[in-house]
């Protein structure tokens, strides 16, 4: 249970996050003076009350105000890890009511999203044009967003004309209660859902050929590497790009620690897999390098510093395997155009204000940084 003092200061606590803020020019307890001393609550109640109550009630007050947004940004267990949620939109190009011909799907993605930088590199790996699949980059903007955080802009507007993505998700699946998350393969002619799963839209797209089977494209997935590409995506996916979220959505000291944990194993596991080979399957690019992709580009600039993934400390540039690479990635026809890193990196700080209320933005980070370019 909650103690009541907790729940006054809180309730006092989130009025004042609310509200209005002063004039720039109102600096001190009342306005005036050359200094802000914000409240002015140690020099003032400390008279009255004693300064480690103060501290101590506004420690748990903001605590667990906090835990109680990032339960709103990210679904906890009980022990404060971060459940990634699933849904159930299991459709597949080439199977049941989706044929596989060109001009029938749209994707829907965000620059920022890892997730939707898996869909953006296969169509471009795959040498998917827009006129085999279409694509719409979302906005990130959570207070212009009905539900979420996507939606439409004027540069590039929905083609069913919804202005977000919630409003997306309810003409297409009339009745859905679930997160409005990308990426999202749309059909439209059926004006249905086909997925939201990008591991699942990356493998479908591998294997759709839009009514044009003479096109050589980059096999993603080949059949003599399958098992050892779906080994890879497990470990990356739990150690690595879901570590790294584990990391920043947890709330208990326990569960950070665990988190922590996998993503140094990740990096270490890469690290020596990269060691003696080019890819992390072989000697050829696959699904599993681009499933990895998204994570190693925006460790530096954001998992490790906001997210503390692997320790504050952790940088892609201190594993030489590892960003050798990357480099090799990134020197592959089409990929650099699938992002823009700076906008991708500081997306995180503006948007994830749980995890930094005070809304300041570092030094942007660039590939050249990365020591891509």
């Amino acid at each position: 249970k909650i103690p009541a003092i907790m729940l006054v200061a809180t309730t006092i606590l989130l009025a004042l996050l609310c509200s209005q803020p002063p004039p720039i020019h109102a600096f001190g307890p009342f306005g005036g003076g050359d200094l802000d001393k914000g409240f002015n609550l140690l020099e003032t109640a400390s008279k009255v009350v004693p300064q480690g109550r103060i501290v101590q009630t506004a420690k748990e007050s903001w605590k667990f105000a906090w835990k109680r947004m990032m339960a709103e940004l990210a679904p906890q267990d009980k022990s404060g890890s971060y459940k990634r949620p699933s849904y159930n939109f299991n459709g597949w190009i080439g199977r049941g009511n989706f044929p596989d011909e060109p001009g029938r799907y749209h994707l829907y993605v965000g620059n920022p999203c890892p997730w939707c930088h898996r869909a953006r590199l296969s169509l471009a790996l795959r040498s998917i044009t827009p006129n085999e699949v279409g694509m719409t980059i979302l906005e990130d903007n959570p207070v212009k967003a009905s539900r979420g955080g996507w939606v439409f802009s004027r540069d590039d507007p929905d083609p069913l004309g919804c202005t977000d993505l919630r409003e997306l998700y309810d003409k297409l699946s009339s009745g859905f209660t679930g997160r409005c998350t990308a990426p999202l393969l749309v059909d439209l002619k059926a004006r249905k859902v086909v997925s939201n799963e990008s591991s699942d839209i990356v493998r479908m797209l591998d294997h759709a050929t839009f009514g044009n089977t003479d096109k050589q494209r980059m096999e993603l997935y080949p059949s003599d590497l399958a098992n050892q590409i779906d080994e890879t995506n497990d470990w990356v996916y739990e150690l690595l790009s879901n570590g790294c979220y584990r990391c920043g959505f947890a709330t208990q000291q326990a569960s950070y620690d665990r988190a922590s944990a996998d993503v140094r194993h990740g990096l270490k596991r890469c690290e020596e897999i990269l060691s003696t080979q080019d890819y992390l399957c072989g000697d050829v690019f696959t699904e599993a390098d681009l499933r990895l992709m998204p994570t190693i580009l925006r460790f530096d600039g954001a998992y490790a510093p906001l997210f503390r993934a692997g320790g504050a400390h952790s940088r892609v540039r201190d594993y030489p395997a590892l960003l050798k690479w990357l480099q090799r990635c990134w020197a592959v026809e089409g990929v650099p155009q699938t992002i823009d890193l700076q906008d991708a990196t500081s997306s995180y700080y503006k948007q994830l204000f749980p995890l930094n209320p005070g809304g300041l933005l570092p030094s942007p980070i660039t590939a050249d940084d990365i020591g891509l370019e």
